[in-house]
């Protein structure tokens, strides 16, 4: 037999891009690669990339100059990029960095195996297609490999909104959702291979509306027949927006027990005036009573958030109401960054913030986050909390998992098994850690 060839993927920004990676290693495991953690023994490199941050694509290409020395030792070593870089770059990308011999967008990536015979075959291979059949449906039939207790399930892929800082819906196209039945047949699978918790993903994942027996289903809909796969023990959803958080959602977090008690709600700003030329449709009012009614729903609810500093045309004024909406909603996580260009969004012609007032308002932002976050986490000494135990921590004899509340725990007690769910007394908070005590 052939000694199986090697495949390194390198996965850059949200959780949606580690859900692709994972099925890109299974598109091209059926072509004989197993993944590998390095580079250096690698027969294919492919990089799975993210356009959310600053200079993405610049970032690419210097990751890329670090491979020609590999390539120069390894002539048969292919190098891929795939994701939202790709996809925004296309052949642009071959013609910056010759070494590189597919270029795949995130809506493609089930072409892979084909993409890849074409590149043994000493041919680039480039496809950046929103195409019309099913790149879950192709990729159903993977190799059913024992899972970790966690997983990412993707529902929901691209964007309506255009908010004026965003490329997603360039890089990821419309808005469009998995029919329910195939999103409870992937689950059910991941059950049988190990998993007791599923991430529901999606660009706007609440505004997911996926056929179903009787009709489109919201994602409520979808979480309740969830509700009732056998060994799935938590459901979680991310990311959503502020328009879409309709009513059965909401009560579905109160009435549904697996439904975890987080709820990540991007708000980006707290002035209104800099909502509107985000073009995010929603004020800092509508959302605040938007997180009474979650909260009258779920008492218990830990509340994460995104925001943008910085943003064009914000002044002294529109930040410090985004400092008083950060301060009224007391956020157990939150997420902030210093607003950067995009090519080709509105926001990016505009006149822009002084880099150095940016950086200090992002700082007094995330003084003020981090004072709430420690907070939150030292109110849960105490408290019993349930745990499900995903790897050994890094001290002898420690497990570590996440709460409910997504908090990591740690115990001393080593034989924990990895998938457990057990109640935990939390004896003590550290900087991003909780410590406990089984119960």
């Amino acid at each position: 037999m052939s000694e199986p060839k090697k495949l390194f993927i390198k996965t850059y920004g949200c959780q949606m891009n580690v859900y692709d990676s994972e099925r890109m290693a299974e598109a091209l495991g059926g072509q004989g690669y197993v993944e590998t953690k390095s580079p250096d023994d690698a027969d294919m490199i492919l990089l799975n990339t993210c356009h959310i941050r600053e200079k993405a694509a610049e970032k690419v290409y210097s990751e890329l100059g670090r491979f020609k020395g590999l390539k120069a030792e390894k002539p048969d070593l292919k190098i891929g990029v795939a994701g939202c870089v790709a996809q925004a770059e296309g052949q642009e990308i071959m013609r910056r960095q010759p070494l590189v011999d597919l270029v795949v967008g995130p809506q493609s990536y089930h072409r892979l195996p084909e993409m890849e015979a074409k590149t043994r075959a000493g041919e680039k291979a480039l496809d950046t297609d929103f195409p019309e059949e099913d790149k879950f449906e192709k990729l159903k039939n993977r190799p059913k490999a024992k899972r970790g207790p966690t997983a990412f399930l993707t529902v929901q892929e691209g964007c309506d909104k255009f908010c004026a800082f965003c490329v997603v819906p360039y890089t990821r196209g419309a808005e469009v959702s998995r029919p329910a039945d195939r999103i409870i047949r992937e689950a059910q699978d991941l059950v049988e291979r190990g998993v007791r918790e599923i991430t529901l993903l999606g660009q706007n994942v609440n505004a997911y509306h996926g056929a179903g027996p009787n009709g489109d289903m919201t994602l409520a809909g979808l979480i309740w027949e969830l509700n009732k796969v056998d060994g799935l023990e938590r459901i979680r959803f991310t990311t959503s927006h502020p328009n879409d958080m309709t009513d059965d959602l909401i009560e579905a977090h109160g009435t549904c027990d697996k439904l975890m008690p987080y709820l990540h709600l991007p708000v980006q700003s707290g002035s209104d005036h800099i909502l509107k030329r985000m073009n995010r449709s929603h004020t800092a009012e509508s959302y605040l009573r938007l997180i009474e009614r979650i909260r009258a729903a779920r008492p218990d609810i830990l509340m994460s958030g995104d925001f943008i500093v910085g943003f064009p045309e914000e002044s002294d004024a529109d930040f410090q109401a985004t400092l008083d909406l950060v301060d009224e909603v007391q956020y157990g996580y939150a997420y902030s960054f210093k607003y950067s260009t995009r090519p080709g969004t509105p926001a990016a012609e505009r006149p822009q913030v002084d880099p150095q007032v940016a950086d200090e308002r992002l700082q007094r932002l995330q003084a003020l986050i981090t004072r709430d976050q420690r907070k939150i986490q030292d109110s849960m000494v105490g408290r019993n909390v349930h745990v499900l135990f995903e790897k050994p921590g890094r001290q002898q004899g420690q497990m570590v998992g996440k709460s409910e509340y997504l908090h990591a725990v740690h115990v001393a007690d080593a034989d924990v098994a990895v998938g457990a769910l057990r109640e935990v007394r939390i004896t003590s908070s550290g900087a991003n850690s909780l410590a406990g005590e089984l119960v």
